[in-house]
This record gives C-alpha cells, sequence and structure tokens, in this order.
C-alpha cells in the first residue's frame, strides 16, 4: 500500500504551553513538545518513537497544561530552543528513513491545527525557515472519515474516539503525554491500511501570498471572508499574509481598506479558499501583528467585491502580470509623463515591462489626480524605489509606499465613478413638518453632553438622566458624530424648558455612564449651532469658532443627491441650526422656516472640526432625500423668499485654501471671470466662463 506523494508517513503530534485541544493554537502559546515516529506504508513497520520537549521564550505554562502533559517550567528551561529541535526532527527522520530503506515521507497529524494554528505562525514569527515537509500533510481525521464514512464527522473527532470506534483497547493513563497519542495514530494507520485505504490527497499549505486582480463578477462566498481590523497603516497585503500564515488565501484575496481621503484606515478584507480556512482564520482574534493586535471578524462576499472588485480593462491588464510588487507614487506632478516617473525611478529600480508596468489614476475627463501605481518584478527593485520616499520630481516630494492589486482597484473605482462637478437637482422640501426642528434661539432650554462612551446609544443616555427623561422634546435626543460617520462622544439635548435643562445640568454634570464621567453643559440652540460649527462650551463660557464670519453664512439653497426613500442613517443638517445666521437689515424680522432633513428615526447631527466655507447644507455623508415636485419647490421658495441659484450660473468649490484666506484674496484669485458681485454669502456664483477656470492651478480649484 503505498501513498501517491511518498512511501512513508511521519506521524506528528505536539502541545503548546496554552490550551489544548481544539482551541490547540488560538492563545499564541508557543509549542513546548514535539512526538513523532516513522510508519513505513509498505512494510507496515515503524521506526523509533522520538520525544522532544521544546524550550518556549515565554515558560509560564497554563493550568491545562500544567494538568494534560504534567509538564513543568523547570523541565521545559533545560530543553532546546524550536530551531534545534526541527533540525533534530530533520536529521532523526532521514536516520530513520535509511534504517527502514525509504526516501520519501509525509507528515501525518491528528487535525490541522498543529500544522496550520501552531507551527507556522510560530516560526514565522521567529523567522524560521520550516522545511518543505510542513507544507504538505495528511489529516487523519479527514483520512479516517474517508475509510469510515459512518464515523462522526472530521472535526467532532479525536484520537480517542477515533480509537474507541475502531475497539483499540489502549489506556492514556500507561503512556506519557504524547507518546501515547502517537502510538495510537500509528494503530489507526494500520487498521485503515488493512481496510485497503490508500493515503492520496494530502492537505497543503501555500508558500507565499499570489497577487491578482479580482472582477465585480466573480462569485466570492461569504463563509470564506474575514474582516482584520487595527492593523498598522504602513502593512502590505504580504504582511496580512504573514499574519494568517499557515491558512490558504485566495489568488488576490487581501483587500486593504481605504478611508474617505485614499489612506489605509487599518482594515482589510481578506479571502480564503474555503470557509475551513476561514474559521481557522477566525480563531485568531487578536492575535499580534508586532506590537498590536488584531480584530479578526467575519465578513460578507459582498463587502469584499466592493473594495477588490473592478470592471475596467486597464487595469485588469496592469494587474494580469502575475508576482509582481506593486508600488503606489502619491503627489505626482500633473504634468508628469511616463519617461518623468521611469527617469525618477532610475536605472536601479527597473520597472516591469517599462512604460506598461505604469498606471495613472485619472480623472473621468482625463486629467491627472498625481497618483500612479508601478510594477517591479522583485522585493529588491521594490525596496530600492521605496528610498525615494519624499524625493522630489519637478518641483514637488513623491511619496511612495507598497500596495496591492486591491487598492489599485480601489482607488480607480474611487475617482472614475463619482463625477467631478456635481449638478444640482430640485431643492428638497421637509418630509416631515417643522414642529421638531433644532431651536435656534438663546433660550438655554437644551443641555450638551459631553465624553460619552464612544459605544453609548440613545438608550444608555435615556438611562443616564433618569427622571428627567419625561422633560425630553419629542425627537429632543442627537447624538453627534465626526465627519467619519462615527460618534463623537457629544449628545444634545433639547429640553421643554430651561429650567429642566438647568436641572439636568446640575444633577447629572459628572456623573458616571458605563466607565466614564459625563460632563452635562446647560446651553441654548445658538451655542449649540457654535459648538458644531468648532466653538467650545464649557462652565467658563463660549467660544466661538475660529473660524466664524458673520459675512459667510451660505444661502438657503441645496445641493443633494436624490434617492427614492430615506435611509435610516441620514443626518439632521439644518442651514440655520448648524451655521450663523447672517446679520442683516433685515435680522429683526422673523426668520423663514428653515428646511429641514429628517432621519427616519433618531436624528444625528456631525460636528464640523473643520469648519470650512462655503459649503452648501449638506451632510458630510453621501446620502439620499426626498425629491421634492417641481410645483412644491417654486411654492416654497416664494413663501419663504429664499434665493435659488439661477441656471445659467455654474458652482465652483474650493478646497484645499489656507487658513488665514479671507474674501479679497478669493476675488482676487477669479480676477478676469464674471461673478455675481453682490455674492458674498461664502459660495462665489461665476457664468458660463466657469468653465475655463477649470484651467486654474489644480492645487486651488477641486472640482
Amino acid at each position: 500500500m503505498t501513498a501517491s506523494h511518498s512511501d512513508s508517513l511521519v506521524v506528528l503530534f505536539g502541545a503548546t504551553a496554552g490550551a489544548y485541544g481544539a482551541k490547540l493554537g488560538s492563545d499564541e502559546r508557543e509549542l513546548i513538545l514535539l512526538v513523532w515516529q516513522v510508519v513505513d506504508l509498505h512494510s507496515k513497520k515503524v521506526g523509533t518513537l522520538h520525544k522532544s520537549l521544546v524550550k518556549a521564550d515565554n515558560l509560564d505554562l497554563s493550568d491545562q497544561c500544567r494538568e494534560v502533559s504534567a509538564l513543568t517550567p523547570e523541565g521545559l528551561s533545560k530543553a532546546e530552543p524550536l530551531d534545534r529541535v526541527l533540525q533534530q526532527f530533520s536529521q532523526l527522520v532521514s536516520s530513520d528513513l535509511k534504517v527502514l530503506g525509504r526516501s520519501s515521507y509525509t507528515l501525518c497529524s491528528d487535525g490541522q491545527l498543529l500544522i496550520r494554528q501552531v507551527l507556522h505562525p510560530e516560526t514565522s514569527k521567529k523567522n524560521l525557515l520550516l522545511s518543505d515537509c510542513f507544507y504538505s500533510f495528511y489529516d487523519l481525521r479527514k483520512e479516517f472519515r474517508s475509510c469510515y464514512p459512518s464515523s462522526a464527522a472530521g472535526k467532532d473527532q479525536t484520537i480517542k474516539t477515533m480509537a474507541e470506534y475502531l475497539g483499540l483497547g489502549t489506556d492514556e493513563a500507561e503512556e506519557d503525554f504524547g507518546v501515547w497519542q502517537v502510538k495510537t495514530m500509528v494503530a489507526i494507520i494500520f487498521s485503515m491500511l488493512s481496510e485497503d485505504h490508500v493515503f492520496t490527497e494530502p492537505e497543503t499549505v501555500k508558500h507565499k501570498y499570489e497577487t491578482g486582480p479580482c472582477s465585480k463578477s466573480e462569485t466570492v462566498d461569504s463563509e470564506t471572508v474575514i474582516r482584520a481590523r487595527g492593523l498598522p497603516w504602513q502593512s502590505s497585503d504580504q504582511d496580512i499574509a504573514r499574519f494568517f500564515k499557515g491558512l490558504n488565501i485566495a489568488k488576490g484575496g487581501v483587500a486593504l481598506c481605504l478611508n474617505s481621503q485614499g489612506r489605509r484606515n487599518g482594515e482589510a478584507l481578506v479571502r480564503f479558499v474555503n470557509s475551513e480556512q476561514r474559521d481557522l482564520a477566525l480563531e485568531r482574534h487578536k492575535h499580534h501583528m508586532g506590537s498590536r493586535y488584531i480584530e479578526v471578524y467575519k465578513a460578507t462576499g459582498e463587502e469584499f467585491l466592493k473594495i477588490a472588485g473592478g470592471t475596467s480593462n486597464e487595469v485588469a491588464q496592469f494587474l494580469s502580470k502575475e508576482n509582481q510588487v506593486i508600488i503606489r507614487m502619491r503627489g505626482l506632478p500633473f504634468t508628469a509623463t511616463q519617461e518623468d516617473v521611469l527617469g525618477f525611478l532610475g536605472p536601479e529600480c527597473p520597472v516591469t515591462g517599462g512604460k506598461e508596468g505604469l498606471l495613472f489614476v485619472k480623472y473621468p475627463d482625463g486629467r491627472p489626480t498625481g497618483d500612479a501605481f508601478v510594477l517591479f518584478s522583485c522585493e529588491e527593485y521594490a525596496q530600492s524605489a521605496l528610498k525615494k520616499h519624499k524625493e522630489i520630481l519637478g518641483k514637488r516630494y513623491i511619496e511612495l509606499f507598497r500596495s496591492t492589486a486591491a487598492e489599485v482597484q480601489q482607488v480607480l473605482n474611487r475617482y472614475m465613478s463619482t463625477p467631478l462637478i456635481p449638478t444640482l437637482p430640485t431643492p428638497i422640501i421637509p418630509v416631515i413638518p417643522p414642529p421638531y426642528t433644532i431651536a435656534t434661539g438663546s433660550v438655554r432650554d437644551c443641555v450638551r453632553l459631553r465624553g460619552l462612551p464612544y459605544t453609548a446609544g440613545i438608550d444608555d443616555i435615556l438611562e443616564f438622566m433618569g427622571d428627567a427623561t419625561g422633560d425630553i422634546k419629542p425627537h429632543g435626543v442627537h447624538m453627534v458624530l465626526n465627519q467619519q460617520g462615527r460618534p463623537s462622544g457629544d449628545a444634545f439635548i433639547q429640553m421643554k424648558s430651561a429650567d429642566k435643562a438647568f436641572m439636568v445640568a446640575q444633577k447629572c454634570h459628572k456623573k458616571m455612564m458605563k466607565d466614564r464621567y459625563v460632563e452635562v453643559f446647560q446651553c441654548s440652540g445658538e451655542e449649540m449651532n457654535f459648538v458644531l460649527m468648532g466653538g467650545t462650551l464649557n462652565r467658563s463660557g463660549l467660544s466661538p469658532p475660529p473660524c466664524k464670519l458673520p459675512c459667510l453664512s451660505p444661502p438657503a439653497y441645496a445641493a443633494f443627491q436624490t434617492a427614492a426613500v430615506i435611509p435610516a442613517e441620514a443626518a439632521l443638517y439644518q442651514p440655520q441650526a448648524l451655521l450663523p445666521t447672517t446679520r442683516t437689515p433685515q435680522a429683526s424680522a422673523a426668520a423663514p422656516p428653515a428646511v429641514t432633513y429628517y432621519p427616519a428615526q433618531a436624528a444625528q447631527l456631525y460636528m464640523n472640526y473643520t469648519a470650512y466655507y462655503p459649503s452648501p447644507p449638506v451632510s458630510p455623508t453621501t446620502v439620499g432625500y426626498i425629491a421634492a415636485p417641481p410645483g412644491a419647490v417654486a411654492a416654497a421658495a416664494t413663501a419663504t423668499h429664499t434665493p435659488l441659484l439661477p441656471q445659467p450660473g455654474a458652482l465652483v468649490r474650493m478646497q484645499g485654501l489656507p487658513y488665514n484666506t479671507g474674501m479679497k484674496e478669493i476675488l482676487s484669485f477669479f480676477q478676469g471671470y464674471q461673478y455675481a458681485p453682490d455674492d458674498y454669502n461664502g459660495l462665489i456664483q461665476l457664468s458660463d466662463q466657469a468653465r475655463s477656470v477649470l484651467q486654474a492651478p489644480k492645487e486651488w480649484v477641486c472640482l
């Protein structure tokens, strides 16, 4: 009876200083024991049984390990380190094979945990090289299930249950820990050979991660995808593959996630070859990459395709060259050519395929973004290129980073799928009557909660306020999110009267919520708006936002994306609630009702930490709202005397202005173009000549 791979098996068993059994390797504890024996599949003879202790860096043994193995730190302190034990393993196996007259062998272990979750991760962290024999092995549980279909499933099997199924009379107490396990595994193998079982399909471990493109048309099984969170921002796909060493990641299966600014956010989606590998990956939750622990959660195939999938033929052709190292260049001059980039990299960093190894990222209209991706055939060339980080090309310094195929897809998708100049659809009208708007007066009938736990929700706030909950106005609890859509630790609550707000501030100030104390300040609707625009409010008083310019209040018009329904996460964002009102002679008159956008449930506000102008009164997140019929808009505009943008005009948004820029500098920048001279509200209205502004320096104008 022979195996397709070799004519002998090396039965292998091991233990760590921590968990045992189904949780082996899940706690990152080091290997402390290896036991093995060679089995000749032809003659059914066995070699010498070897047992070797391994000296771990941390000799603190878990209670379970002490109980099961009977090993002690004192005994392990005299053992050899892992690298020496692995050398002895290879030498002794070769010696036993010669005695048996055999030349090749394949490992056979009880399940996959010892090989995939212990040996490969530990040797990777210690920068030790495993011999090729550890990249191919037989899973005795799967082989047993194949030979005896009526037995329990592989994941439910143990050495003891397999022995009991075969009626093997072995007594675990009579042998040392590890010795009984190997002897019993050998007896099980002999029983399988007597049933004419053939060992033909070994498990394999990939030597290295393979890069490659992913198409949005692919079908990705959600049972094969995980999300890794807490990654160092500079980590690459190879670093992530090393973190999951021992597990088989699908080709092109590492997708680093980018934030709204196109920078890595410390998360990645990883796709494995099957659900079994994914389940093993989940066991590495809170394992460490360097000094940081990494959180591992389940994800979906749809999430993976959203990040890694692409449809561009140009990108597919660029990524079709396999096993290439990808470097991202950022900050290139907009006039940079392929020759300029190749000259910048120089002959010491040859690009794969020359110009074909360069991919410039462009806007839909063909304008360059300043980003490019470069292919290198080996790690040596890539490292040489990275040494040019922040060197000068033209008059600009260039940033270079390691990149991935998924990042190429994300960056191209981001720039190519979003229009540069969003159109101004029909303005919208309120979808809920205005009784629940945020107050804008000077009555101090609101309170601000500062220092909330980031996990706190509205229910936590209501519990925190206790009996005062009954004094909150309907829809009066407003969670404040930052510009990334995450909790800022702030909330505003509208009370039924100023007295109620005062009582709440006195009673609840510095009261504990979960493990944090929360500060509570009484405030007015106007003070609330100042805080949302970047001002500060505490018991010492109110400090206005640093860029509060009364003349820069935007007019009451809207620039939104339209959709059929209001999503639950839509933000309440009022022009008059979030921005100070324009000081005009008509300010004393009754203010026209503001257009209010209500979420489906609790309102959410967005703290404007940057407080930039001009900006239309929209939620920082990309959300949709219900568009009003043209007739309703016209009626609303007439009733409120709200100026609408003249149709012939165009809108230009300027991004990246110096913080000390004033109106004079902006008007000077647009000198020579026609604009409405009376419009000093912070939005510059241009005529059809605005198209020529696109030729202005890209560093100043962002459309």
